[in-house]
Formats: structure tokens, sequence, C-alpha cells
């Protein structure tokens, strides 16, 4: 067995940026970009007033009255130069009128018909957005690799791009197997049971920016199997669930090396999801994931889910880690590391972790009712109280 993080590591080395695509902006959103982006003009294009007020010249004023000779709205521009002793009433984001050097708030000044006064002393240079102070023309504003945000597509649009270039979502298939499996619509009859992995995994899929491809479920024969993942192999990263044990009627492994595919491993030393094998057929990365559900879920959550970021330029393909504190003491009798699926919460400055009830790998309710994983080691006891590692699911529901 590997451990989980020898498995992270080998499957990071195996998956590779797919190719990037040209998508409208709205799309491009949580995508990450293939290409930097250069500021095609300086920003802003020209000094700005930063206040509804008025535009005038401090190094030119010999008193503190002011005759108003225009109006200036954002949107238009001013040819001509103000005087001494003259303002022009602006609006915020209105070029500064020639002549001017400063702006001074409405609030800040006593109105006297066409004349306004100053009232407290006034800064040469104030409430002024000056000529290419976010970004310089040619500068670049986004750099290859920058996930766009909300932030971000606000800024490619004020740049006037309408379509960007990002790394396209990753197809990725899911295949289901066993002769138990029913797809959802009716109640199983006696030994059948419905197909839940391949909907959870295709959330999962969506969630982290992938595309799923359901391929149904695979009959417990080796034609069947085969057929199947060869038809999965038309996808960018091919999952399958259950079959990758040790009954005799776990054919995933052995059909993936008769395909002629390498596995990388087999088997890793975490709980739940032990069974989990990582192949590449050719250079097509297969995730042999386990057919419990709450494993298969796991499963993807600690591979599947960075390798797809990875595929897609993501720097950050890892869920965070928190420290929290115990509620309830724990125990992990076995040998292995154990997962445990935990409610986080935010409360009095720390975050505090609740088990969610059975953790059997089969409960997927005990997932409904988590939003982390809690890492316990082998063989430890860990007391309530006790500060301990969780991975963060699901950081918005804390």
């Amino acid at each position: 067995m590997v451990s989980i993080a020898e498995a992270q590591r080998i499957i990071l080395r195996h998956v590779r940026l797919v190719a990037p695509e040209t998508v409208p902006l709205l799309q491009a959103l949580n995508r990450v970009t293939s290409e930097d982006h250069l500021a095609p003009r300086d920003m802003p294009p020209a000094d700005l007033s930063a206040m509804d007020g008025f535009a005038f010249s401090s190094a030119r004023l010999t008193g503190s009255r002011l005759k108003v000779t225009g109006f200036l709205p954002a949107g238009d521009t001013c040819a001509r130069s103000v005087q001494p002793g003259e303002a022009v009433r602006i609006m915020t984001g209105a070029p500064l009128p020639p002549g001017c050097d400063t702006v001074v708030p409405i609030e800040e000044v006593e109105t006297e018909g066409e004349w306004i006064r100053l009232v407290p002393p006034v800064a040469a240079g104030s409430h002024i957005r000056r000529q290419g102070e976010e970004l310089r023309q040619g500068s670049v504003a986004l750099a290859s690799g920058t996930l766009l945000r909300p932030q971000e597509i606000g800024l490619l649009s004020a740049m006037g791009k309408s379509a960007v270039a990002v790394y396209r979502r990753p197809r990725v298939a899911i295949l289901a197997t066993g002769d138990e499996l029913l797809e959802p619509g009716a109640p199983p009859p006696p030994g059948k049971i419905v197909n839940s992995n391949s909907y959870s995994l295709a959330a999962q899929v969506l969630a982290a920016g992938g595309e799923p491809v359901l391929l149904g479920i695979a009959a417990d024969t080796e034609e069947a199997t085969r057929e199947k993942i060869q038809e999965g192999l038309r996808a960018d990263i091919l999952i399958t669930t259950g079959g990758v044990s040790v009954g005799d009627r776990d054919l995933v492994r052995e059909t993936l090396i008769r395909l002629g595919g390498e596995i990388l491993f087999w088997k890793v030393d975490m709980k739940p999801g032990k069974p989990v094998a990582f192949a590449l057929l050719g250079e097509r990365p297969v995730f042999a994931l386990p057919g419990n559900p709450v494993a298969a879920m796991v499963g993807f959550e600690m591979f599947v889910r960075p390798a797809l970021l990875s595929m897609m330029g993501h720097h950050r393909i890892f869920r965070p880690r928190v420290t929290a504190v115990l509620a309830k003491e724990m125990h992990n009798r076995g040998s292995r590391p154990h997962l445990v699926r935990v409610q986080v919460a935010w409360e009095k400055g720390r975050y505090h972790a609740v088990p969610a009830g059975s953790q059997s790998s089969a409960s997927l309710t005990s997932l409904t009712r988590s939003n982390g994983l809690l890492y316990l080691p082998p063989s430890t006891s860990q007391p309530a109280g006790a500060e301990v590692e969780v991975t963060l699911l699901d950081k918005d529901q804390i």
C-alpha cells in the first residue's frame, strides 16, 4: 500500500494540462486563464474626479471664493481651460478639465449663487484618480494561470474583453460496475441496490469544474467491463467505481492490465477507501474507486479532485486544512489512518469538530451531516479537547 501523500504525488506526476479554449467572458468564471492579459490602455485613461464636487486650480488659488463657470458630468469632456478664480462642478468619473489640479467634495463648500466658498483648507491634488495609477498600457494586468473570480471578470471587462482563453473543462467518464446495481427510478427488488455512486461522483466532478459523462453500469463480465472502459477512454479521465477489490467478480484491475494499462498503485493506506487504484491507459488517467458510497466519494476528494484542478491550471488544488478542537473522545484501533467524517463549526474564535454519526463506508447520510474529514492516525486515541487536523470539505457551510 502507498500512503495518501505518496498516492497524490504519483497522480500529479502523471496528469497534464488540458488544451485551452476561448469562451465568452462570463463562461470563464472560476476557470484559469491560459495567457497573459496586458492592459490595452492606461487605467484610468486620464486624470478623473474621484468625487462629486468642484474642480479648480489650487496652485492659482487667491482666496476662498471661486466662481462656478460650468458643469461636467461623467462621460463628457471639457475643452476650455478653467481660469484662476474659477471652478467647474464635476461628477465622479469625469475627466479633470484643463487648468485644474484639485477636486473639493460638494459637502465641503458653501454655495453662494454662482459662487462657492471653500470651508476647510483644501490639499492640492485631492480627490483625483491619476491617469495610469491602476495599470499602465502594456503592463500585465492578469498573468497566465490566474483563477478568474468575479473581480478578475470585472477587470477583464474593464479592459474591453468579451472573450477569454482558459483551460477547458476536462470530460470525466464515470462507470459503475456490478450486477447488483440498478439505475434510479424505481424501488429495487430484493438483492439489488440503486446506483448512487455515478451521481455523487458526477456531482463532485461538476463541483470541481469538470464535465461528467455517465457511462451507465457494466455487468460483472470481462467483456462488458472491457467495452465500457474502452468507451470511457474517449474522455480526458475515466473513473470506475466498484470491482477493484479481490473478489471473484472484481474485474476492473485485470481488465485494465489486459488493455495495456499501467497500474501505478493499487491500495492506499487509508480508511475508508483502501481499494483505490490509479492507472494509465496510454496517457489517459484512470481512477478505480471502491464501490462503497463513502469510500468512493472520499477517494474522489483525496485523489481525483486534485488531479482535475491540476489539469485545469489551478494552483490551489487541495482543500484547506485547519486545526480544530475535538468535541468528544475518539479512538482508531486499526492499522490505517482513518479519515473521520466530522461537522466543523467556528465558535469562540476556534474551529470545533464533532463526529458526524456512523463511520460506515456505506453510510451516505454521515457525509450529508459532515463538512470535514478529520485525520486520525492509526492505533491512536484523542481525548475530548484535543487539537486535531481537519480537511474542510465545504467552508461555506461553517
